[in-house]
C-alpha cells in the first residue's frame, strides 16, 4: 500500500469506516436530531452541532491549504461557527456540508503524488503528510467528544421520561 493509499484509508476509516477505536464519525452522528445536536448539556462546552461545523471547517481548510498552497488560519467564527438555524433541515444540511468537505479532502489527498506529501504546508512547520494524518486524528478526537455528548443526551432523555 502506498503512503497516499494509507492516508486515504485512514481519513476514510475515521470518517465513515470501522476504525480500530470504535465507530467512525458519520456513524457517531447518525440518529442525532437537531434538538440533541444543538443542546449544550455541559456548561462552556461546544454542542454536537458546533463540533460538526468545526470538523467541516477544518476539512475544508486543510483541503484549501493543499489545493491553493495558501497559509490559511481560521478565525474564531470560522473555527467554531455559531448555529443560527437549529431546524432539522439545517442539521441535515450541516451533515451534508461535512460529507462534502470530507469528499473533497479525500479526493485531493488521492490525487497527490508521494513526493507532495513531504512538501511543507504554507505558513506551518510541518508537511502535508503530517497535516493529513492530523485530519484523521482530528475527526476521531472530536468524534469521541460527540459520542459522549450523544450518550449524555440519550441518558437525559431517558431520565426525563421516568420523571
Amino acid at each position: 500500500m502506498s503512503q497516499i493509499e494509507q492516508i486515504v484509508q485512514e481519513l476514510t476509516l475515521a470518517f465513515e469506516g470501522e476504525p480500530w477505536h470504535g465507530p467512525g464519525l458519520i456513524e457517531i452522528v447518525s440518529g442525532v436530531d437537531a434538538k440533541a445536536a444543538s443542546a449544550h448539556p455541559i456548561a462552556e462546552a461546544h454542542s454536537i452541532w458546533e463540533l460538526v461545523l468545526h470538523i467541516a471547517a477544518w476539512e475544508r481548510a486543510i483541503n484549501t491549504r493543499i489545493v491553493q498552497r495558501k497559509a490559511l488560519q481560521l478565525n474564531d467564527e470560522e473555527n467554531f461557527p455559531r448555529v443560527t438555524d437549529a431546524s432539522e433541515s439545517a442539521w441535515r444540511q450541516t451533515i451534508e456540508k461535512l460529507r462534502q468537505h470530507h469528499r473533497e479532502l479525500v479526493a485531493t489527498a488521492s490525487g497527490l503524488s508521494e513526493s507532495q506529501l513531504s512538501e511543507q504546508v504554507p505558513g506551518k512547520p510541518y508537511d502535508i503528510r503530517f497535516m493529513l494524518h492530523g485530519a484523521a486524528q482530528h475527526a476521531a478526537y472530536h468524534g469521541g467528544q460527540i459520542a459522549l455528548l450523544k450518550k449524555h443526551s440519550a441518558l437525559s432523555t431517558q431520565q426525563s421520561g421516568k420523571s
